[in-house]
């Protein structure tokens, strides 16, 4: 019979998994309390407390936000054995209640078991374990390990003895970043304890440890009184996942009584029933580190450290076993989930991971332009290749980087000044790649990572993520699927950012940023022609058009995008050009930001222009006005002024109105009598405008801007390319005539300015308007055209 308390906290295992997930409650199971919200966390401890049901409600909405947004659905797949693992947490609390023979007995069967399956799955024998929520803090206790064991008076003197014959931990520069410096801080010692060995240049991986240099830097530390402590080992560097010579390392170590601890991904492939020899020989070192967790996908499951050593009293002081049966429940959700699993399922998941590298790598070869390794480009030896290649077919974790040479980044352009920032262009393309990969197929779990030799790389480690996401060959296909369509992209943009750079160049108004780091054609920026303002001026007046100059790109019916570059960017007021297809017109797309550019400009200016000869007419016609009203009151007197009086005076002995008419151009910026406009004369004279002739070339239809022709056909001329642009611009945004445009530019001025102006022009019209006779209107008006 089960114990119903398990069987009740299984159930509400299971029962919260569903409300987290799925986001919504059982209809039986809501309440009528009031919703839960950050503010109020501290309300459910008013009263007699809350329900189970309520609390999960509270977790749920702290989860996944407001509730007016959908939900947020984590990516990581979460299957029945994450359910052992997240019970193993629950039944750790219970069974932490138990008396203490009986919590003792149920620790150290459920340590013990753990530690003799990690041993036998993983091929190593005779050992204990740790295990440990920080992955760092395994090989924290194993360097006190070694320390004491070194320093037989280091449990009574403390520091002091490591004074005379300081200790140094050796690692890889390949090595995990930090790591060295947080095993100093945390053990007391100085940095000049720490010893980062390079590694290979002449042979062998670039990742890899150089096992002569180690040798010499050994030597050095003895010969000055210093005491090898403990080397660092790499199976599959955090970065490339590439091994270290463990055979040879272990030779070392032996030679120098030093201890040699060994981690990384690729010890999941001991669990193989096929395991390489590089790999192999980690099973042969002091100690090593797992992460069962990522591994198969088992969510809060600590990590296990693996060590031989015969001294427990020496273990006990070091902190690697504990007389606390509690700390020991840290094993309890791997122990269930290891059974769960069986040897069956666990070897599957790895091997299941390991096949999705090698489906990557073998696709892989197969892409031009993409580059998985670059070790076998130097001069070596036949085995060193035979051993690298052995070393790369076995790595579960696959590096690529999309790289061209120069020769075929040239076809058909020039290349002058380009090798300059080869690496920095290609570093900011990869880095595109990447997140263009990860964003496209997201069960893939690729990530980009920095190289210290190769650059900026995409990363495929499946053995951290693919029981996590779900990852399935079917998302490998189509990683290669879109990685095959996005590097003809990268290329035809490789090749067309100079001959763009080369265009921006011959035109006088357009400035080209260099910006190496930007994944695209280029940044470029509008320069004003005028000359005459100060630096402020001008560049406000820069930063407006270039601000305008990006709306109207971005409105295009064209492929291409068009940016403010990144956030934090040191070039200001410029406009960037993202990637580029093949068939990309780099001619007609600068010639397309200069022409609208310019039109920007230009209106900018006749904007300024009119706003000035407005204002300076509006002046004239006042002072016009003014003076004619004068010479009107001496015409017809004071009397006729008194509105009664006049209105009678007006009526019996009406007084033709001598003011004239007056009529503002704006393309002449003049002020002229309206005697001209209502002459029959001038009526029959005027003409109407000439219409704006329409271009006879036609773009084909469905294609874009900045498309070249279908393949085949005569590249188009300049003057061809230019007239269909013009008229793709007169299609879109039609140019008014001059006559409309007049009209149309004083709407656009400040109401404040304009009222304040036409209010003097209204109040004189209105008062000559009260001085005729009903009935009897005046042919000639003042108008301002």
């Amino acid at each position: 019979m089960m114990d119903p308390i398990l069987t009740q906290m299984g159930n509400h295992l299971t029962d919260a998994m569903k409300i987290l997930e799925s986001g919504q409650m059982e209809p039986g199971q809501r309440t009528e309390k009031r919703r839960l919200s950050w503010r109020d966390i501290p309300g459910p401890l008013q009263g007699d407390g809350q329900d189970f049901v309520t609390i999960l409600q509270l977790v749920q909405n702290l989860m996944h936000g407001d509730e007016d947004k959908p939900p947020h659905r984590r990516m990581q797949y979460v299957g029945e054995q994450a359910h052992m693992a997240l019970l193993g947490h629950s039944l750790a609390a219970y069974i932490s209640v138990l008396d203490r023979d009986r919590l003792r007995k149920l620790t150290t069967r459920i340590l013990s078991d753990s530690t003799v399956w990690l041993c036998r799955i993983f091929r190593y024998e005779n050992a204990s374990a740790y295990f440990h929520e920080d992955d760092r803090e395994g090989l924290l206790k194993v360097c006190r390990l070694v320390i004491n064991a070194r320093y037989e008076d280091y449990a009574t003197d403390g520091f002091t003895v490591l004074s005379s014959r300081p200790p140094v931990i050796y690692h890889s520069a390949a090595c995990r970043p930090g790591l060295g410096q947080h095993l100093c801080s945390q053990l007391g010692l100085p940095l000049s304890s720490l010893c980062t060995v390079p590694c290979n240049t002449m042979f062998g991986s670039q990742h890899q440890m150089d096992v002569a240099l180690l040798d010499k830097l050994i030597k050095d530390d003895m010969d000055t009184g210093k005491i090898p402590l403990l080397l660092i080992a790499n199976a599959g560097t955090p970065g490339a996942g590439h091994t270290d010579k463990l055979s040879r390392l272990k030779e070392l170590c032996t030679q120098y009584d030093m201890w040699l601890h060994v981690e990384g991904v690729t010890l999941a492939t001991l669990a193989l029933g096929h395991v390489s020899s590089a790999v192999t020989a980690a099973t042969k070192s002091d100690s090593m580190t797992l992460t069962p967790g990522p591994w198969l996908g088992l969510p809060a499951v600590p990590a296990v450290t693996l060590y031989r050593h015969e001294d427990p009293a020496l273990s006990l002081a070091a902190g690697l076993t504990s007389s606390q049966p509690v700390e020991k429940l840290r094993a309890l959700p791997l122990w269930l989930s290891l059974q769960y699993l069986g040897h069956d399922g666990i070897v599957e998941r790895i091997k299941h991971a390991s096949q999705l590298s090698q489906q990557l790598l073998e696709q892989l070869k197969t892409l031009g332009s993409i580059k998985t390794s670059d070790v076998l480009d130097r001069e070596v030896s036949l085995l060193e290749a035979l051993s690298m290649v052995e070393d790369e077919l076995n790595s579960p974790v696959v590096v690529f980087r999309f790289s061209q040479d120069n020769s075929a980044a040239s076809s058909g352009g020039s290349v002058e000044g380009y090798c300059a920032g080869e690496r920095e262009i290609h570093d900011a393309l990869n880095r595109w790649l990447g997140e263009q990969l990860a964003q496209r197929v997201p069960a893939s779990g690729v990530d980009v990572i920095e190289l210290e030799d190769e650059g900026t790389c995409v990363r495929f480690n499946p053995l951290m993520t693919a029981a996590a996401l779900g990852t399935q060959e079917t998302d490998v296909t189509a990683l290669v699927q879109k990685l095959a369509e996005t590097v003809p992209t990268l290329s035809s943009t490789l090749r067309l950012r100079q001959d763009f750079r080369e265009e921006v160049y011959h035109r006088a108004n357009l400035t080209f940023a260099e910006d190496l780091s930007w994944p695209g054609l280029g940044a470029v920026r509008y320069e004003p022609r005028g000359t005459d303002l100060d630096e402020s001026k001008r560049q406000q007046e820069s930063e407006k058009i270039n601000s305008d100059l990006l709306k109207k790109l971005k409105e295009l019916d064209t492929d291409l995008t068009f940016s403010t570059g990144p956030e934090f960017e040191a070039e200001q007021n410029c406009i960037y050009v993202g990637m580029a297809t093949e068939d990309v017109d780099v001619a007609e797309l600068v010639e397309t930001i200069v022409s609208i550019g310019r039109d920007i400009e230009e209106s900018g200016r006749l904007l300024e222009n009119m706003t000035e000869i407005v204002r300076k007419g509006i002046q004239e016609a006042e002072q016009q006005l003014q003076k004619a009203n004068e010479e009107k009151l001496i015409e017809e007197g004071v009397l006729r002024q008194i509105p009664l009086v006049g209105s009678m005076l007006n009526w019996f002995s009406p007084v033709q109105s001598s003011v004239k008419g007056r009529t503002f151009d704006l393309a002449a910026g003049s002020l002229d009598s309206t005697e001209p406009t209502y002459s029959t004369k001038a009526q029959r004279g005027m003409r109407d405008p000439p219409k704006t002739p329409a271009s006879t070339t036609k773009r084909q239809p469905g294609q874009k801007l900045f498309r070249r022709s279908a393949a085949g056909s005569d590249s188009m001329s300049e003057t061809s390319s230019v007239g269909q642009l013009e008229e793709s611009f007169s299609e879109q945004s039609p140019i008014p005539a001059p006559e409309e445009a007049v009209a149309e530019v004083p709407q656009e001025f400040p109401e404040e300015s304009v009222s304040a102006e036409a209010a003097g022009l209204g109040e004189e019209t209105a008062s000559s308007d009260q001085r005729v006779p009903e009935g009897r209107e005046t042919e000639e008006g003042e108008s301002i055209r």
